[in-house]
């Protein structure tokens, strides 16, 4: 038995040590880093695009009202039809289309060109005359109806050719326009190419912001990390430091609670396996004593042993029964609930508590309401408790059993008139192996009041000792009763 106590703690200890490995990889500050990255990279990108596409429309629209703007003015001075500068009707068709040439001042993308007696006579500027053969025959078939069309020049790149037909009743002729767009898309070029340096740059700036934010904002993740590897099963005691208040600063009171429960379950588990070996090591010490020390030529011997070490044997197993129960009491299933009725309840435990000793039994008081509870597991704490205080007075002592109910917490109680419990003591007695003055013939192994306890945390409540008037102790169950019981297939709050 004390080698299996042994091997459970070995296992314990081994599936400590067993963590799984850890395979390195992108951090968590990395991929925020790189999500960041890609986010302002979608969001620039989108902006430049929108930007050159409106930017783009803009430019269009911009050369088509320039290009209305000129034909707008040749209409006018089509309609007038007397020439500013004799004050008398044109001549003639070429007339009026060399002097709208003269008066106007083409942009710097620009060339107007006036075309009549089937050729194109005059350009402006009238350097720009010699190129008017490379959109020549692109001109030519719009002088009758008029319209634009678009071409790409040798040198200059696209071109928007517009032309606008002039008539007379003698003669026909038209005004061509040729705008080139390459000048104005290259400044939108220009423009763009500043604007991605410029996007690349902030990329740059708020990636770096973003990897040192969410740097200092993991910070307590990585101290947590840390303080995870270096805790063994031996140093449970390290916390992290608490600072701040937000969602990480709740972790990390979160993971320091963790700890606090691990470190607590961990002692107390050694605890219990080195009280258990303990106790487990005088039965076994004892049995193996008489069996090396047995004469089995002696049949009166034979059979003292034989008496003696089922004794023993019978005593090792209601430790390990105590135990299995201890062990069970956190288990989901420890419980079984229905309403109990705490006045049945009371008088019946009385009732069986009554072949316990030769005592005074008595009935305090009972309580008429129902909680939510295991019957059985109430019972069989009760009679703990009874057990204890007939292990604890002498014949003609008084023993009392009694329930309350105050509307918030029902109370169930076991009172006795011995010698009561030492207040230094009284929370040492409720612990796994915790005992406190040892009657005489008690062979107990100090397991029933830390049963009592379980079963009483089991049900979301707690057990306490307290003086007794006029003389000895009353442990009390203190039970929690909602306001309003809940279905009985709901499960107890604490079970």
């Amino acid at each position: 038995m004390a080698a299996a106590v042994a091997t459970a703690a070995d296992t314990a200890t081994s599936r400590w040590r067993a963590r799984p490995a850890y395979r390195p990889g992108a951090s968590v500050r990395v991929r925020i880093s790189a999500a960041v990255a890609l986010l302002v990279t979608l969001a620039l990108a989108g902006a430049g695009a929108i930007v050159y596409a409106v930017e783009s429309q803009r430019l269009e629209e911009q050369v088509v009202a320039e290009i209305d703007q000129e034909l707008a003015e040749l209409a006018k001075l089509q309609e007038n039809g007397l020439n500013p500068d004799t004050g008398r009707p044109f001549d003639s068709v070429g007339v009026m289309l060399d002097t709208f040439l003269a008066r106007n001042v083409p942009d710097d993308n620009e060339i107007l060109v006036s075309w009549y007696d089937g050729r194109p006579v005059k350009a402006s500027p009238q350097e720009a005359f010699a190129g008017t053969t490379l959109f020549r025959d692109t001109a030519e078939p719009l002088i009758t109806e008029g319209g634009s069309t678009r071409i790409d020049v040798p040198g200059y790149g696209e071109a928007l050719v517009t032309v606008q037909p002039v008539r007379s009743s003698t003669e026909d002729g038209a005004l061509v326009i040729v705008t080139y767009l390459e000048e104005s898309r290259g400044e939108l070029r220009d423009t763009m190419r500043t604007y991605a340096i410029v996007a690349l740059l902030s990329l740059l700036l708020v990636t770096a912001a973003a990897a040192w934010l969410s740097g200092r904002l993991l910070a307590p993740l990585r101290v947590l990390r840390e303080t995870a590897d270096d805790i063994s099963e031996s140093d449970l005691a390290r916390r992290l430091p608490v600072t701040g208040n937000d969602d990480i600063t709740a972790l990390t009171r979160t993971f320091n609670g963790m700890l606090d429960r691990l470190e607590a379950a961990f002692v107390g588990q050694r605890e219990f396996l080195d009280d258990a070996g303990h106790e487990l090591r005088t039965p076994l010490t004892v049995l193996r004593g008489h069996l090396e020390l047995l004469d089995t030529g002696s049949p009166e011997e034979v059979a003292e042993t034989r008496a003696l070490l089922l004794e023993e044997t019978d005593r090792m197993a209601r430790l390990v029964g105590d135990l299995i129960l201890l062990a069970k009491s956190d288990r989901p299933d420890f419980l079984r609930l229905r309403p109990v009725d705490l006045a049945a309840l009371t008088a019946d435990v009385l009732a069986k508590a009554r072949g316990l000793g030769d005592r005074d039994w008595v009935l305090d008081e009972t309580a008429e309401v129902q909680v939510r509870g295991d019957e059985q597991r109430l019972t069989q704490a009760l009679l703990q408790l009874t057990d204890n205080a007939v292990k604890h007075t002498r014949p003609g002592d008084t023993i009392a059993v009694g329930s309350s109910y105050d509307g918030d917490q029902a109370r169930l109680w076991v009172r006795d008139t011995g010698p009561g419990v030492p207040p230094d003591q009284r929370e040492h007695i409720f612990e796994r192996f915790g005992r406190a003055a040892v009657s005489p013939g008690d062979e107990g192994f100090g397991l029933g009041l830390s049963i009592v306890s379980a079963i009483a945390r089991s049900h979301g409540g707690s057990v306490a000792v307290e003086d007794a008037p006029p003389q000895g102790a009353r442990f009390v169950i203190i039970l929690p009763v909602p306001a309003t019981a809940p279905p009985e297939e709901d499960p107890w709050p604490a079970s």
